[in-house]
């Protein structure tokens, strides 16, 4: 009876609550929460150095943050100086080696990492005078060794070789130069001959005057006081010798006067990565950063629910993601919108986004959408408070871009404070869709008259250079025919190119950190076989094998049969010198005009093989060797540039190939090549 009447009660008192609630009407938002951020102490030793400590005794760990805050320098043609000599700093000092260094971090159980811009470590408690000891040691007094130096700008021009094709990268470069022009610290392009041109006098005169404890910031967190700071850094700080550190002015960058398109070529591409972005002044912590922070998670960075997202994604399905970012900056800021785009509705994309910019800025955003967006910024900020280094973060920044000592505990209720109509003025202030650069990597021969719609269309090669849309106008006259023609004279002529029955090419190669070779044996007419392996890893990644009418494909032990349109493709490219035959095989060419690669002048050539597929070829127009070619089927494009010809048997023949496909750029070297060593027919055989 008591369980009964207990029901009966709750049933009661719940009907009644609920038939108080007027569920057509939105509830009113609550108070803003109430921010208890996590304390700090500081204090600053007689160089200049200043300290921070977060105590947090959750677990008997501690980490160490030291940032040098200094108006990057022009690097010019040593552009990447900063960068690389932040690596080498954790190459050796002068009584430790590397491998020094790495045992003792190791053997303590610590990590050590070091940048252009200061050092990060982390240990147990136990260890954390060790710790600071040896950053302390690799930041104080470097040793800079040539040998190391050679290795670090030996994996970095790597990097730069496995970038250089990617559209991401592209963009990354071109969008700097675009926004803030090479003259601007955020436009400069690091490149293999800038990193050439670092030495260790270059390093050491950056070293010597950036590297100064006055402008450093140190913060420590973890389960440490602040008299165990004191002393550490007391101990292993304080001979540090402060100096004058330069502190260059740059002319602040600015958004067009007008909308600007800017096309970078990646022939064949079937996505194009497209932002619209341009300059903005706009300081960390301003008095706008909360506003224009909020108006732009409604119109772009608040995930799935920001409007790019809702529109070209969800409503439309241009591409996977749309997002938007309003970056702050001491010197520039800026705003980008935009993603990776089907090719084949970039000037949909195009307008959709720039008509979202102006919906934004013209129509008050309702104040359910503004509630929603405050609501994620909430928890977002609130959940960041549980990290002890977000405490540390919050004190390292109000050090240095001289915010309100208060800036964060009053964070959320500046949040709460922001109305529909500061979103609009924020939108008309940082907004622009009238004065933006609109710019794409991508397929220019589909994209060029595209774009025309949106303004002039300015071409840029992947290294930021403004270019002509194209290379010298192609002689009245000129046929597909006689730019292969003049080829195949280039390369040593129809006559020795006949005397070559068959092929074998040597290669070798790196991939994600692992050697590879391969061999490649080639019959006439059309039999192939390839096979490409670690030999690290004793296996073999793939194999190719054609008998002239079927094609297998084997790779980490599966097989499959090529087939269709894929089939028909093989058979021509599989052809020795198919150039010469490319009637007989049903290849269709058009010469497509003249354009630059790379810098180079070439002729264009597009040839449809049987089957559908596509395939560009350039041609460098004063030698006549094939530069580039793409070759464009359902699965994707692969792009492969040839360099590096030598002469074998009296034909030449690219000793350097670098091809693309998706986000994977192979540097495939020819170590040699030999002809006319009656292969046998049971190489190419098809099982």
């Amino acid at each position: 009876m008591k369980k009964i009447l207990i029901a009966f009660a709750f049933l009661l008192l719940s009907s009644l609550t609920f038939a108080q609630v007027d569920r057509t009407k939105r509830p009113a938002p609550g108070p803003a929460p109430v921010v208890r951020l996590g304390k700090y102490e500081s204090f600053t030793l007689a160089n200049g150095m200043k300290v921070f400590v977060v105590t947090n005794k959750k677990l008997p760990r501690v980490a160490v943050n030291l940032v040098l805050d200094y108006v990057p320098p022009l690097e010019k043609d040593a552009a990447g100086l900063a960068e690389v000599t932040g690596q080498l700093l954790r190459t050796g000092t002068a009584t430790r080696t590397k491998d020094q260094i790495d045992e003792q971090i190791d053997f303590l159980g610590a990590s050590l990492s070091t940048s252009g811009d200061g050092a990060y470590g982390t240990s147990l408690k136990k260890y954390q005078d060790r710790l600071v000891e040896i950053m302390a040691d690799v930041l104080l007094n470097p040793a800079f060794k040539q040998d190391e130096l050679d290795k670090i700008k030996t994996e970095k021009k790597n990097e730069l070789s496995l970038a250089k094709d990617q559209p991401e990268s592209i963009m990354q470069r071109v969008r700097g130069v675009v926004l803030y022009g090479k003259d601007h610290p955020y436009g400069e392009i690091t490149t293999a001959k800038t990193i050439d041109n670092i030495t260790t006098d270059r390093i050491r005169q950056h070293y010597n005057t950036y590297f100064r404890p006055n402008i450093a910031y140190v913060a420590f967190v973890g389960d440490i006081t602040l008299a165990e700071a004191r002393a550490l850094t007391e101990k292993h700080f304080a001979k540090w010798q402060r100096g004058n550190v330069p502190a260059p002015s740059y002319a602040m960058p600015k958004a067009p006067a007008q909308t600007r398109v800017v096309l970078v070529d990646k022939p064949g591409a079937v996505q194009t990565v497209l932002s619209v972005a341009y300059p903005v002044d706009f300081k960390p912590g301003g008095p706008d950063a909360i506003k224009a922070g909020l108006a732009n998670d409604i119109f772009g960075y608040g995930g799935f629910s920001g409007r790019l997202f809702q529109n070209l994604r969800e409503k439309r399905g241009y591409t996977y993601g749309a997002y938007s970012a309003l970056r702050s900056n001491r010197l520039v800021g800026s705003f980008g919108a935009g993603g990776s785009i089907k090719t084949n509705v970039m000037d949909s994309a195009v307008a959709e986004i720039l008509g979202e910019m102006r919906r934004i800025r013209d129509q008050a955003v309702t104040s359910a959408e503004l509630q929603q967006t405050k609501n994620i910024r909430n928890g977002t900020f609130v959940q960041s408070l549980e990290s002890p280094q977000t405490i540390a973060s919050f004190a390292l920044n109000t050090a240095r871009y001289k915010l309100p000592a208060d800036y964060y505990a009053n964070y959320l209720k500046n949040v709460a404070a922001v109305s529909v109509a500061d979103v609009q003025a924020m939108s008309r202030k940082y907004i622009l869709p009238d004065n933006a650069y609109i710019i794409a990597v991508g397929d220019a021969s589909v994209l060029a008259d595209k774009l025309k719609q949106f303004g002039p269309v300015e071409r840029y090669d992947a290294e930021g250079n403004k270019t002509e849309a194209n290379a010298a106008a192609t002689p009245a006259g000129l046929t597909a025919d006689q730019v292969i023609a003049n080829y195949v004279a280039a390369i040593g002529g129809k006559e020795n190119l006949l005397k070559i029955r068959d092929m074998t090419t040597n290669l070798a190669a790196s991939v994600q950190g692992m050697e590879i070779v391969g061999v490649q044996q080639r019959k006439i007419p059309n039999k192939v076989s390839m096979s490409m392996k670690i030999p690290s890893m004793g296996m073999e990644a793939m194999k190719l094998t054609s008998n002239g009418s079927r094609v297998m494909v084997a790779s980490m032990g599966n097989s499959q049969e090529m087939q269709g349109a894929e089939l028909e493709a093989a058979k021509v490219m599989n052809t020795m010198f198919a150039e010469l035959q490319y009637d007989q095989l049903g290849v269709k060419r058009t010469l497509a005009g003249t354009e630059k690669v790379n810098g180079t002048d070439t002729y264009k050539l597009e040839l449809e093989l049987p089957g559908g597929s596509k395939v560009t070829e350039y041609y460098d127009t004063k030698t006549g060797l094939k530069i580039r070619q793409i070759a464009t089927q359902a699965s994707g494009s692969q792009t492969t540039d040839f360099s590096d010809y030598r002469e074998v048997a009296g034909v030449k023949f690219p000793y350097l190939l670098n091809t693309t496909f998706g986000p994977q750029t192979v540097e495939l070297k020819v170590t040699s090549v030999e002809v006319n060593k009656m292969l046998g027919d049971d190489l190419f055989e098809v099982k």
